[in-house]
Parts: C-alpha cells; structure tokens; sequence
C-alpha cells in the first residue's frame, strides 16, 4: 500500500517543477452512466490517483506555487448524510485534510469562491491538456477574471500538466513495483487457473469467469481492461472481447487478461491448446514466437531501447516463418517496406513488441525524446508481447491456418538489466502442457 508520504512527495515534486507564481489544477475522475440511473464501477483518474490516492468522485487538487506558498488544496463533496444512506459514504473536507495530508480543504461546491482569487494574479495554469471538461471550468475561470477589467490579471500562459505528471509516472518507485508484483501474480496465478479449467466445449465466457474469480478472491475487485479469451480464429481479432465461442478440440486459446490492485494494471498473454496438447504445428509456431520473446529480452537493459528489441523480435518472427514456408524470399526483403507497401511480414505479426505498463494498462510516458527512440531507465516497467497471427483465410499451408498466438510478460528495468514480474504464469511448450496435464 503507498502511504501518503509518497503521494505528498510526488506533489512536491510537481510544485518543484512548476513556474513561479502558477497555479495547477487536476479533476477527480466522474461516475459514467451504464444504463439509465445506474452506473458503472467507480474508477478514479489515474493522475489524480497518483497525485492524492483519494478514490472519490467530483473533486479537486490545486497545487499552488506563489512566493509565500507551496499549497495543495482538495475540493471534495461534503458530508450528506441521506445521499450517503443511499450511495455510500463520504470522506468530506474535514476529515480529508487529515487523511489526504493536503494544507486545506474544502466542499467542491465552494470551487469557483476560493480558486478565483488564487487565479487572480497568477502568471500561469497548469491542468492536463485534451480533458475537455477541465479545461471549460479552466478557461471559464480566466475568463471571469478577464471580466473584471482593470481590477483583473488573469494569467497569460496555459501548460499541459501531463508534461510534467506523466513523466513522472514512468519511473516507478519501489512500492509501485511492490504492487505491480502482487497484481502479477494473481494474474498469473488466473491464467494457471484458466489453464487448468480448459477443455473442449466449455466457452470462452467460462474461461473468463474462472480469471475474474482468481483475481477477486486474492483483492483484486477489477480487471484492468476487458479480459480477451479467444479460441481458434478468434485470436487473430487481436482486441476480441466477445468471449462467447465454444472451444474446440484441436484448438489453442489465446487469454490476454491482468487485474487491477490498488490503481495498478498486470497485462499478461498466454496462448494454450484447448485440449492441453500442442499439435506439431501449433509448437512450431508457438516457438518461434517464444523464441522471438526471449531474444527482445536480452536487450531490454538500461541504455538500450525499445525500437532495438523490437526490431530483433522481427528477424526472429520473420525467419521462423521463413523457415516454415509461410513467408517466401530472404530476411531482407521480408522485413524491409517494398514500393510503399507494408513489410511482408507485417500481415502475421501486426503491433508493436510492448508498452509501459503502470496506473494505465497502456501506460503514460514518452517513447521518443527529441525525436529519438527513448533509453530504457531504471524504473521503467514495460510488456514484452511479440505474436504471430495467422487467419482462417491466409494464403499458407492448411495447418497453420486459424493459429493465433501472443506470449506478453510484464517487465522493470532494473539497474543493470530487467526484472520480469511474470514468471508464475507458464510460459515454455513443455510448461504448459506439464501444468495442463498435470
């Protein structure tokens, strides 16, 4: 669990980076409407999480940076006590100040009465550019200062907070890997428990099912993004969320699924035979896939970058496929874009080899820095997720027709190469079927 001294040092280090005489202001996350007069499971924003750790709707963090004063300030919803009866309760402004370790709070209601005058001679804002209802309260603000004429001095410069926040959240600390560890392993204990539950003619649903209850029954409430079980040809729909297809005998299924603990997101693919055996070649493609992983994984160090690992995984996947008859010519003219077309073997392996990984499945964070592919750091966590899809209708022997496969583990850097948080979940041919038959 992160204490609230790491959520005041991360405030401080945002006011350390702001100009002199500024003024941030970071929204609350809102319930979204699932049908009619309910909702869907409150989830907070991850910058305002990250910021306060505060998991309450329709509130306020203003971080504010004058000559006086280096302030943070919380607006929250006040105590009611019959809304609470009904909708549960509330922490409030007294007990937050407390709670949050934040300088002052107040009701959300009084906003507009004590930000005006915080804004009103202030030479900058910050707030997180593209959040389109922020940015209305923001301008309708400065707006309102604008009014007053000569007895006015809105601020003049308007920054993207995320410039600052987001870089932030890149590096993780090391009770954010803490988390992201425990997240990773209930989700890959889930996917031992999908392995194990397997077999032809249960549905995809129920594969999912038994994933949920894994992560539930170890405090896991939520996924962190809609849970992908995809038998057959489905893999190769590479966002497929329906899971309503009966598994097949002779098939593979392919589960990219991680829960959420305390904000933090597991992103974690395994790609298995229905029946817990792997055809001869289902193995073959399953290895080369394998192979292409572990080899992208020998670079993921410090000082080395993404854009480098991927491109191994490339060769990797683009020889084995080669090798198999599936792609026809040499390495080169395999990989390299001919007379404006994509690289032959961008129609088997699609998307990139991995992401950041944090509060966000797909993490914040710059992947280029001056225009230049970024440096792995230390503290940087990232998915490894290299794959070779295979349609029902591609133009290759019959017997890899319909074989979708993915292998994505989760990743930190470390000081002097990487740590991967994902080891429980099996991984090699022979793991999975020992753990499946088992």
């Amino acid at each position: 669990m992160i204490e609230q001294v790491e959520f005041y040092n991360r405030r401080q280090a945002v006011l350390a980076q702001m100009v002199d005489n500024s003024v941030a202001i970071i929204e609350a996350g809102q319930e979204q409407t699932r049908s009619n007069d309910t909702e869907y499971p409150f989830r907070q924003n991850s910058d305002f999480w990250y910021l306060t750790g505060f998991n309450e709707p329709d509130a306020y963090l203003v971080l504010i940076k004058k000559a006086d004063i280096a302030e943070a300030w919380v607006f929250c919803r006040a105590k009611d006590k019959l809304a609470e009866i009904w909708n549960g309760r509330r922490m409030g402004p007294e007990l937050a100040q407390a709670e949050l370790a934040v300088d002052k709070t107040f009701a959300v209601a009084e906003f507009n009465q004590h930000i005006l005058p915080v804004l009103d001679g202030c030479h900058a804002v910050y707030w997180p550019h593209g959040q389109n209802k922020l940015e209305k309260t923001v301008l309708a603000l400065v707006q309102d200062i604008r009014s007053k004429g000569k007895l006015g001095c809105p601020p003049y410069q308007f920054n993207d907070l995320s410039r600052i926040v987001h870089e932030m959240r890149l590096f993780k600390s090391a009770t954010e890997i803490e988390i992201m560890q425990q997240a990773a392993d209930i989700s890959a204990n889930a996917h031992k428990r999908a392995m194990s539950f397997s077999q032809a003619g249960k549905y995809e649903y129920q594969l999912e099912a038994e994933i949920q209850h894994e992560f539930a029954m170890n405090g896991a409430r939520f996924v962190a993004y809609n849970s992908i079980v995809a038998g057959g040809d489905n893999a190769n729909i590479l966002h497929y969320t329906e899971n309503s297809d009966r598994l097949k005998d002779g098939d593979l299924v392919l589960i990219d699924a991680g829960c959420e603990l305390q904000g933090y997101a597991a992103d974690i693919t395994r790609t298995f035979p229905v029946n817990g055996k792997f055809s001869p070649a289902q193995k073959a493609v399953y290895q080369i896939v394998l192979d292409a992983q572990l080899e992208s994984m020998k670079l993921l160090l410090p000082g080395n970058t993404l854009k480098q690992a991927t491109d191994r995984a490339v060769e990797v996947i683009t020889q084995g496929l080669i090798d198999l008859g599936i792609l026809h010519g040499s390495l080169e003219d395999n990989i390299q874009a001919q007379e404006g077309q994509a690289p032959a073997y961008r129609q088997f392996f699609m998307h990139g080899l991995g992401h950041w990984l944090g509060l966000d499945v797909h993490d914040v964070g710059q992947y280029k820095v001056d225009q230049q592919d970024r440096q792995l750091q230390k503290g940087m966590a990232l998915t490894v997720e290299p794959g070779i899809y295979i349609s029902i209708d591609a133009d290759v022997p019959d017997k890899y027709k319909g074989i979708g496969i993915r292998i994505e583990d989760n990743i930190v850097i470390t000081e002097s190469g990487h740590k991967v948080l994902t080891t429980l979940a099996p991984k090699s041919i022979e793991d999975i079927e020992a753990w499946m038959q088992g």
